[in-house]
């Protein structure tokens, strides 16, 4: 009934028509009966349909401005006659005690004072690694301290990342020695190709994990590096070969 009397009106004025679709254009009506409040009102409604801060639960097209008297509306539905310490202790009440700010913190306080056994503090503790881990690579020795590496190149061969780079010469007992053995660190995937590949157990991936470093030429290893790594960690290599021996 409304529709009705909105296109019985003097005066040509613009209207949607929603049953045939959004895409259909605009119809003028004329008619010869005044307009209505409640038309004015209705066409209001629809003139702020279009804004971009519309919400049609909280439009009053009668206010100058909507926008400032949702903004400015606590939560009562009112606007306070004057602001007294206790509505800003309310306030802070509920932008700090109900929202996220407080129950993360008191969550994650509760949290850490009732602590399951399993949490780690690192660095200051560390916890068991496997014997397959695949961390810092290094160069093994012999007993004797004679250098394993038999300059093959397969570990080069097998590299998927071409990491590695060995250049060799020959020994006086008619062997090969490796007078160059590179490995950059930034291109290695850590995949395991070379110690698998290697038939003497040279060049290992040791249990280090701890070698970041600031700039990039300190992560590109050199024979005296792979050979000082291999000394340092000899013992627990041993041990990780040992045991994956024994699980194959």
């Amino acid at each position: 009934m409304l529709l009705s009397r909105i296109l019985r009106r003097n005066r040509a004025v613009m209207l949607p028509i929603r049953s045939i679709g959004s895409n259909q254009r605009l119809e003028a009506h004329e008619t010869d009966e005044p307009r209505t409040p409640e038309d004015s009102q209705f066409l209001a409604h629809f003139n702020d349909r279009k804004k971009k801060y519309y919400d049609p639960y909280s439009h009053d097209p009668q206010a100058e401005d909507y926008q400032d008297s949702i903004l400015m509306s606590d939560r009562m539905g009112g606007v306070p006659d004057e602001i007294t310490s206790a509505d800003i202790s309310e306030n802070w009440f509920y932008t700090i005690y109900k929202t996220e700010i407080t129950w993360t913190v008191f969550f994650f306080g509760a949290y850490s004072a009732f602590e399951p056994d399993h949490i780690i503090h690192y660095p200051w503790e560390k916890g068991p690694l496997s014997p397959l881990f695949r961390g810092e690579h290094a160069l093994r020795r012999y007993p004797t301290g004679e250098e394993r590496c038999i300059a093959c190149k397969l570990c080069e061969a097998a590299c998927p990342a071409f990491a590695i780079t060995i250049e060799t010469e020959p020994r006086h007992d008619d062997a090969r020695r490796t007078t160059k053995y590179d490995i950059d660190m930034t291109k290695c995937i850590f995949c395991g190709f070379c110690q698998e590949a290697c038939p003497v157990d040279a060049i290992v991936e040791g249990p280090n994990y701890e070698y970041s470093t600031v700039h990039h030429e300190e992560l590109l290893y050199d024979k005296v590096k792979l050979l000082a790594n291999g000394d340092k960690w000899e013992p627990q290599l041993a041990r990780n070969l040992e045991t994956r021996i024994i699980n194959r």
